[in-house]
This record gives structure tokens, C-alpha cells and sequence, in this order.
């Protein structure tokens, strides 16, 4: 098994559930994996979430599931590390080890389905609908169970897992193939956090390159291997996304949130934009 990224989840070996609640001023964010997999509920805080190829953002109310073993940041906006600013967090999380559990049941027939769900979930989702619904009620209250009523309601959260279903959006095209080790966790933790300290200025190869220790040639390799796009793609999803909130909760003009996310010039923006959502940033503005 590969070493966690800089976290590890605390519990016995023989626990297949563990439940934690973040509070605090900002999520963890340093990027990261675990052999476990995990179902989140955003109460509380807005950010960028980095999970395997997928850039996006999340917010109160969203509920993610993720696989075991994918690297993955909840990284709140920078807002939330201004001591100034009176903003919080809150997150609720079940952390599920499904190999626990297939050692557990693996010759019990009733138990099957249940044992083999690490090898279903292979991609993470964003959960919406009324799925979500049922979810973010057992979520939060899943703090208060103990014993066999927290694993009669942990059950109930896995049987409602039905990757077929609208409710259920995918965020990564294909399974990632490549975990990374420590070494390579710890440098694409510090290339991330230098992309999105900075990602409102023009960023050069050779800067981030530097960031990895690592030449032009092989960084531009390594990222693309863990990230399935390359660094200039990557870094233009981050702006985009950043965008697309800006334009909905803030009345600054389209030139202004152009500059404001690293372009330089309004029709590159404009033509980054609608590549990245088939829209102009000015019909995306009316979805508010």
C-alpha cells in the first residue's frame, strides 16, 4: 500500500466506519490521500476542490464521494485564511474501509454486494437530487449514533449509492491509474498550493518547474501523467472555474474578472471561457 499524503485517519485496523466534523477556519489543505474511502458533506465553507483530473468548486450543501486513494483537496478561498475575516467551516465526513470489511464478509453471500463496493467505486461523484437529500439528513446526525445503530444507518448510506443513477455526477472521466507516493504526493502538494497562490498572475513553466525540483521536460511529464491534462490546461480550468464564480456573485465586469483570474487579455478569456463551457462569459452571468 502507497504512504498517505501528509494525512493519515486515525482508527483501529479492524474499524470499517470512522466518522469526523471539521470546524475550524479553513479545510485541510494540503492535497492528500487515504485508503479509505469517504462521503462529505459541505455545511459550511466555499473553496476549490482538486480531486484526481478534476478541477471545480464547492459549497454549502454539496456532498462528494470519493474513492480510496485518490489524491484530493477541499481548499477553502483565500477569504477564509484572512484572521480578519469572521469565516468558518464546517464539514462532516464518513470514512469507509472497504477492505476491512471484505476481509470481514468475504464468505458470507448475504454480505457480498456490500464487500465489493471499493471495486464499483472506482471514480468520485458530486451527489445532487434527492439522493443528496437523504444523505445530508443521515450526515448530519450521524454524529450522535453509536453502535450498531451508526453501522444500521452506515449501511443505509451505502445502499443508497447507485452509480447508474442522475444523482450521481461523475467528476473524473476514468479511474486514476497512477497513486502517488510520498515523494511525489509532497511535490504535487507544493506545485498545487503555488499554482493557486498565484493563479491570479501569469505563472511561467520554469517557475513551477522549480517548484517540483525538477526540469521543464520532466515536470511537464509527471504533471500530465497525474493530472491527464497539461500544466498550461490545468492552470486555465482553475481560472475558469474561479470565473464562473465571480461572474454569478459579484457585480464586477467581464473585463474586470478576466484580469482578476490571471488574463491578460478579455478575448483569450472570453474564448478560453466558452471552450471550457460551450457559453460566453456573459450568458453564463444570466444563469444568476
Amino acid at each position: 500500500m502507497n504512504k498517505v499524503i501528509s494525512f493519515q485517519i486515525p482508527k483501529s485496523e479492524n474499524t470499517f466506519i470512522k466518522y469526523q466534523e471539521d470546524r475550524g477556519k479553513y479545510f485541510y489543505d494540503n492535497l492528500h490521500q487515504h485508503p479509505q474511502a469517504q462521503l462529505t458533506l459541505v455545511v459550511e465553507g466555499r473553496g476549490q476542490l482538486l480531486v484526481g483530473d478534476y478541477v471545480g468548486r464547492f459549497e454549502p450543501g454539496d456532498v462528494y464521494l470519493l474513492p480510496e486513494s485518490i489524491p484530493h483537496v477541499f481548499r477553502s478561498d483565500s477569504d477564509y485564511f484572512l484572521e480578519e475575516n469572521n469565516l468558518s467551516i464546517t464539514g462532516k465526513t464518513i470514512f469507509f474501509d472497504f477492505q476491512a470489511l471484505h476481509k470481514a464478509f468475504l464468505e458470507v453471500d448475504d454480505f457480498s454486494e456490500l464487500a465489493q463496493m471499493s471495486q464499483k467505486l472506482k471514480i468520485s461523484y458530486k451527489v445532487v437530487g434527492e439522493t443528496n437529500r437523504k444523505l445530508t439528513q443521515i450526515l448530519m446526525r450521524f454524529g450522535e449514533l453509536m453502535g450498531l445503530r451508526r453501522l444500521q444507518e452506515c449501511i443505509h448510506v451505502i445502499s443508497l449509492f447507485d452509480f447508474n443513477s442522475s444523482d450521481f455526477l461523475s467528476l473524473n472521466q476514468v479511474p486514476m491509474q497512477h497513486r502517488m507516493n510520498e515523494k511525489d504526493g509532497k511535490r504535487m502538494d507544493q506545485v498545487m498550493r503555488f499554482i493557486l497562490d498565484n493563479i491570479t498572475r501569469q505563472i511561467s513553466l520554469e517557475e513551477v518547474a522549480e517548484q517540483a525540483y525538477m526540469s521543464k521536460e520532466a515536470f511537464c511529464r509527471f504533471f500530465k501523467l497525474r493530472t491527464r491534462r497539461t500544466f498550461t490546461q490545468y492552470v486555465q480550468q482553475l481560472r475558469i472555474t474561479e470565473a464562473k464564480k465571480l461572474l454569478l456573485e459579484t457585480d464586477a465586469s467581464i473585463s474586470q474578472v478576466s484580469y482578476q483570474v490571471g488574463f491578460q487579455t478579455l478575448s483569450h478569456f472570453n474564448k478560453t471561457f466558452k471552450n471550457f463551457t460551450a457559453m460566453t462569459p456573459k450568458d453564463w452571468r444570466k444563469l444568476e
